[in-house]
């Protein structure tokens, strides 16, 4: 971390916060463009201190996290978790139809309790139906499996990074306190305002094109018509003249041509 330290003052060292504003933007920027094609980002944070602000600034944007316990796999065997996820979706269709009313009550507890488990540890990430493509991490240490497994699939990662921690897994570092809530909070808010930002910029131009396809079918439609009606005018002309011809032809009387003898008669005449 080297790099993005200022000074080091009675054993403490203190991080150079003009690179961290520029780190920040670098890692909004992404985000945003990830947003903005329609792709989701993990929040990674089980520490205390980032517990409920990743849960309150996350879940406003939409996007999936991860607060109570890193489970093994969780990217690496992504297909596990999602039929751990689709169980709690089981269960509570059992509940809505009918059918955990069947159970006896030993039975009914232990599925509570399972669905309470399956709740805490997997309920932020229900949406989320593929791998994410970033994962977003506060306190590298603490979250080292998450950002191993990460790295593994080629997912980039976006962190807050310590004085004490080493950035060479980290794609996008942003250097920051990450045991203190007030660094956390306002480093989420930079990164959820990204990601607000790029979400309504897809939403827009989803409304454009809708727009724009409305419009240019509307314009082939009312283009269409005249058309049509040009089309069977021209052939209906076109009808009407050679059927005129015809007529004209008919109606016309027949001439025999005059023979050579007839037409050398006069002229002998005229000589005499």
């Amino acid at each position: 971390m080297a790099p993005y330290i200022f000074m080091e003052k009675n054993g403490i060292h203190i991080i150079d916060l003009h690179k961290t504003v520029l780190k920040i933007d670098e890692a909004a920027a992404a985000l945003k463009q990830i947003a903005k094609s329609g792709r989701r980002v993990l929040f990674v944070a089980t520490k205390k201190q980032a517990k409920e602000i990743v849960a309150e600034k996350v879940a406003a944007v939409g996007m999936p996290y991860v607060t109570e316990r890193w489970a093994g796999g969780m990217l690496t065997n992504f297909p596990t978790i999602r039929k751990a996820v689709k169980k709690m979706a089981t269960i509570d269709k059992m509940t809505s139809d009918g059918t955990f009313d069947n159970f006896s009550k030993r039975e009914k507890l232990q599925i509570a309790r399972q669905r309470a488990k399956l709740e805490k540890n997997l309920g932020s990430i229900a949406d989320l139906t593929r791998l994410p493509a970033a994962l977003f991490v506060v306190d590298v240490q603490k979250e080292a499996n998450a950002v191993k497994e990460a790295k593994r699939l080629s997912i980039p990662v976006f962190a807050m990074v310590d004085t004490c921690c080493d950035p060479t897994d980290i794609d996008y570092v942003i250097p920051a306190n990450d045991d203190a809530t007030k660094s956390i909070a306002v480093v989420l808010d930079a990164m959820c305002a990204a990601i607000a930002e790029g979400s309504e910029e897809r939403k827009l131009e989803k409304e454009k094109e809708a727009q724009e396809a409305e419009a240019e079918e509307g314009a082939v439609r009312k283009e269409g018509k005249p058309r049509i009606k040009k089309a069977v005018k021209a052939s209906i002309d076109a009808e009407e003249e050679a059927l005129a011809d015809v007529v004209a032809a008919v109606e016309t009387p027949y001439e025999e041509p005059a023979s050579e003898a007839a037409a050398e008669e006069p002229e002998a005449e005229k000589a005499e």
